[in-house]
C-alpha cells in the first residue's frame, strides 16, 4: 500500500516549494477565528459578542455533532449546553481512540452522515481532532476512500456540508489552527501523516479551563509538542516573516510556563499560557513545517507507542545538531531567551544545555536506553525505527538534507544519548 509522502515526484518538489524563493512569491497565512480564556463557553448571560456569533450564521441548520472520547466527555457535554442555549440540536460521540485509528475515522464518519450536521466540532486532545478532521473529509468527500493518499496538492472542496470547529482539551498539537492530521494503520503499526490547507478549522475555541484535568506526564508531553513545534518553526527555512515571531514567543512562553502547569495542575494561569503557546506554536508550523524531531519522533511513537509530544521533544537536541552544519537560525532563539552566544557553535552548545536542563525537569530521559529500552530490542527494530523515520514526510523538509545511512546513525547516538558530531 502505498501514501501520498511516498510519492518520489512529491518528495523532491516539497523541499523546493517550501524554499524561501518560491514561497515568496505567495504566501498564505491562513488561522481559524479564534476565540480565548476562561468565558469562551458561557453558560449564563452575556453583554457583547459571543462565540455563538461566529458559528450561529455559519449553520443554518443548527445541527452540531460534537466528537470526543471517554475522558473529555464532561467537557464535550459542556460544549453542547452552550450550543443548545443557542437553538442548536447536538450529538456527542465520545467514542475516539487513541492515536485516531484509520478504522475509528470510518466509524465516526458513519455517524457523522447519519446525523447530517452542518457543524462538526471536536473537543479533546490531538487524537480527537485529528479524527475529526479525518471524518470530516469522509462526510464531505466519500468519495475519498483512502486518507494516506490525499495529497497537499489536491482540491478537497470541502465545507459544502459543515463547518469544522475545534475545542483543544490539551495545551500541545496546535492541531486547532493547523492543517495537519496523523493518523494510525494499525493493519502496520505506522502513523500516517495528511497535511492539507483545507484542514485549518474554521473556528479554534481555547478554554484552558478544559486543560486544568490534564496530569503531570500528559502536561510535560503535549508542553514538549508545543516546544518541538515552535523550535521546528523557528530554523525552518519555509520559514517566513510571519511564522518566525510566533515560533519564539511560543518558545518563551513553554520555558516560563510549563513548568508552573508541570508542578501545579490548578495554576490557570500556568494553563492559560500554555493553551495560547500551543496555538501560536500551531500556526507557525501549520505555515512553516515541522522536520526532523517529526520524523524522528512519529517513527519512535509508532514503533515503541510512547506518546508523540515527549517522542518529538526528546528528538530537539539531535535535530538542532544535526541541522547546525547548515543553518544559524538557532541564534534568534538563543537571542530571545538571553542565551549567551559568542559564536554559532557556542550559542548551540548553551541552548542545547538549556533544553536538556529543561527536559530533565520534566523527568524525560536524555538518552533513548533510559526509556527502559533493552540494547538487543532496539537493534531489532532499527531498521524499522528508520524506514519510518526517513520514510516521514517531515524528513524531507529539514534544513539539512538527510540520508537514510544518517537517520540510522541519529537513532543510534539518541539510544547512548550521544552528541550529534556528523
Amino acid at each position: 500500500m502505498g501514501y501520498w509522502f511516498e510519492d518520489p515526484t512529491l518528495k523532491a518538489l516539497a523541499p523546493l516549494a517550501l524554499s524561501s524563493s518560491i514561497r515568496g512569491l505567495t504566501t498564505i497565512f491562513n488561522t481559524p477565528k479564534i476565540y480565548a480564556g476562561f468565558n469562551v463557553l458561557p453558560e449564563g448571560p452575556v453583554i457583547g459578542p459571543t462565540t455563538l456569533d461566529a458559528l450561529d450564521s455559519r449553520c443554518p441548520q443548527k445541527r452540531a455533532f460534537i466528537v470526543s472520547d471517554e475522558f473529555n466527555e464532561p467537557s464535550a457535554k459542556k460544549a453542547a449546553r452552550f450550543l443548545e442555549s443557542g437553538g442548536f440540536a447536538t450529538q456527542i460521540w465520545a467514542q475516539v481512540q487513541p492515536e485516531a485509528p484509520i478504522e475509528n475515522v470510518q466509524e465516526c464518519a458513519a455517524e457523522i452522515n447519519k446525523f447530517e450536521p452542518d457543524m462538526i466540532m471536536a473537543v479533546g486532545g490531538g487524537s480527537v481532532m485529528d479524527l475529526s478532521k479525518g471524518a470530516w473529509i469522509s462526510y464531505e468527500r466519500p468519495d475519498l476512500v483512502d486518507l494516506g493518499m490525499i495529497s497537499p496538492l489536491d482540491k478537497l472542496n470541502l465545507r459544502q456540508k459543515a463547518m469544522l470547529v475545534a475545542v483543544p482539551t490539551t495545551a500541545g498539537t496546535g492541531s486547532e489552527s493547523t492543517g495537519a492530521a496523523v493518523f494510525h494503520d494499525t493493519s502496520i503499526g505506522r502513523k500516517i501523516p495528511v497535511a492539507h490547507d483545507e484542514l485549518v478549522p474554521d473556528v479554534a475555541i481555547l478554554s484552558p479551563e478544559f486543560t486544568i484535568s490534564m496530569p503531570p506526564a500528559l502536561t510535560a508531553g503535549t508542553g514538549l509538542d508545543v516546544l518541538a513545534h515552535a523550535m521546528d518553526a523557528a530554523i525552518a527555512p519555509s520559514g517566513n516573516d510571519y511564522t518566525d515571531p510566533l515560533a519564539l514567543r511560543a518558545i518563551e512562553m513553554v520555558f516560563d510556563w510549563l513548568p508552573r502547569a508541570y508542578k501545579n495542575g490548578n495554576d490557570r494561569e500556568a494553563r492559560f499560557k500554555m493553551i495560547m503557546a500551543a496555538n501560536i506554536a500551531g500556526i507557525a508550523f501549520g505555515m512553516s513545517g515541522c522536520h526532523l524531531t517529526h520524523s524522528f519522533g512519529h517513527s519512535l511513537g509508532s514503533v515503541y507507542e510512547m506518546h508523540h509530544g515527549l517522542c518529538v521533544g526528546f528528538f530537539i537536541p539531535q535535530s538542532f545538531q544535526f541541522c547546525a552544519k547548515v543553518t544559524d537560525k538557532h541564534l534568534a532563539i538563543c537571542k530571545s531567551l538571553d542565551i549567551p552566544a559568542p559564536t554559532a557553535q557556542e550559542g548551540l552548545n548553551n541552548l542545547l544545555a538549556k533544553v536538556r536542563e529543561f527536559l530533565t525537569s520534566l523527568n524525560v530521559p536524555l538518552a533513548l536506553k533510559d526509556f527502559g529500552i533493552s540494547k538487543a530490542d532496539f537493534e531489532g527494530k532499527l531498521p524499522k525505527l528508520v524506514e519510518y523515520a526517513y520514510g516521514d514526510i517531515s524528513c524531507y523538509l529539514s534544513p539539512r538534507p538527510i540520508t537514510a545511512a544518517q537517520c540510522e546513525k541519529v537513532m543510534r547516538y539518541a539510544y547512548e544519548g550521544q552528541d550529534i558530531d556528523f
